[in-house]
């Protein structure tokens, strides 16, 4: 189940991980355009028996140079030397090397594990001159323990060849590694915007919406008709308060759950009198409010007629052995004219109170353009 949500979570979020993907391999790209390319010279050394061990006179000096020094000690002596400032200027040196960069080159000698071996390793931009380097810093690290030790000395293993392809950057490589990883990354950004997102969303359904019916709250409701009549100043348009007279008794004494079912039944019959377009809202305890765009007084006369015929169908509450009669009364308004949403409101509040006065006509519709009421003879 969870691996089915993910899976929608990653459909929500396609989007997100394309573009994040396709960001990452533009910005691998431009950074192989742009990036001067490394390369990378190998040399190896070994540390052998000295002249000194391996000659047969004089034996006594053998034993205390054996006890003077171990090999362990000489590797790591070594190694110091040969990263040693002091060497890297005689070799650059030797090689007639004068405008030379340190920040842009890495020199490094390392013991190899287990092994009396030392590897040099540089790093730069110009591929025969970090061979030459590596080369020569042994060479000058060769003649400097030889001065100094005959115990143990330092050979070549492997000289440094010109490296013919840079270590980096790989722009094949490093544009498929970046791909993958938008991907990843992306796929991680979409789920965590949809897990953002829902209880987002969810605090703005409560922030909008009437927990009792499911449809907007006065507020939000208040705050869709201004920003209708904003978008669309000359426009035709109706809304219509309907009063359910019949719940004021039940309001306090019915059960939360029987009150709410009621509310969802007017609910749903609201919905299926209206049109699409229309809203919905929850005005107050005892009544509801609908707008209807592109409608006139006229149109929506009819409609709130139908609708008052539909919620005056007696609901039986068997569970109380009580039959509700809602009794509802419509008031409706049209727009026109660049009244204000709350004038417009003020208006249908004013016809719905003519409905209530008036019992034997309770849908009443109040049109600007003809200030009388618009009624309906409901027989």
């Amino acid at each position: 189940m969870e691996i089915k949500l993910y899976f929608r979570m990653l459909q929500r979020g396609w989007w997100l991980i394309l573009l994040v993907a396709l960001i990452s391999l533009f910005a691998s790209l431009t950074v192989s355009y742009i990036t001067v390319p490394q390369y990378k010279a190998t040399a190896r050394f070994i540390i052998t028996p000295g002249s000194l061990l391996t000659s047969e006179g004089n034996p006594e000096a053998v034993i205390a140079g054996l006890e003077t020094l171990d090999l362990p000690s000489v590797v790591a002596t070594y190694t110091e030397v040969m990263n040693s400032q002091r060497i890297l200027g005689e070799a650059l040196s030797t090689l007639g090397v004068k405008n030379f960069v340190p920040k842009e080159y890495v020199i490094r000698a390392v013991v190899l594990p287990e092994s009396s071996v030392l590897e040099l390793n540089i790093t730069g931009p110009d591929p025969k001159l970090i061979s030459d380097m590596a080369n020569s810093i042994g060479y000058q690290t060769i003649l400097f323990t030889r001065s100094i030790n005959r115990v143990y000395e330092l050979n070549f293993l492997d000289q440094a060849a010109i490296p013919e392809a840079p270590i980096s950057p790989v722009p094949l490589r490093d544009a498929g590694l970046s791909l993958l990883l938008g991907l990843a990354g992306g796929a991680v950004l979409a789920i965590l915007s949809e897990q953002i997102r829902v209880p987002l969303e969810a605090y703005k359904f409560r922030m909008q919406t009437d927990i009792e019916t499911g449809v907007f709250n006065n507020k939000h409701f208040v705050r869709v008709l201004e920003e209708e009549l904003g978008n669309k100043s000359s426009a035709i348009l109706s809304i219509g308060i309907i009063e359910l007279n019949g719940l004021t008794d039940l309001l306090g004494t019915l059960p939360a759950n029987s009150l709410q079912k009621i509310l969802r039944n007017v609910t749903e019959t609201l919905r299926r009198e209206l049109r699409g377009n229309d809203v919905v809202g929850r005005w107050n305890k005892k009544s509801f409010i609908v707008m209807l765009p592109t409608t006139s007084g006229e149109a929506a006369n009819r409609i709130f007629t139908r609708i008052h015929q539909s919620l005056s169908v007696p609901i039986n509450l068997y569970q109380y052995d009580i039959t509700l009669n809602l009794n509802p009364y419509v008031g409706g308004g049209q727009y026109s004219n660049g009244i204000t949403a709350q004038e417009l409101l003020q208006k249908t509040e004013n016809a719905l109170e003519q409905a209530k006065r008036d019992g034997a006509n309770p849908v009443y519709v109040w049109e600007l353009r003809n200030p009388f009421w618009v009624q309906n003879d409901v027989k």
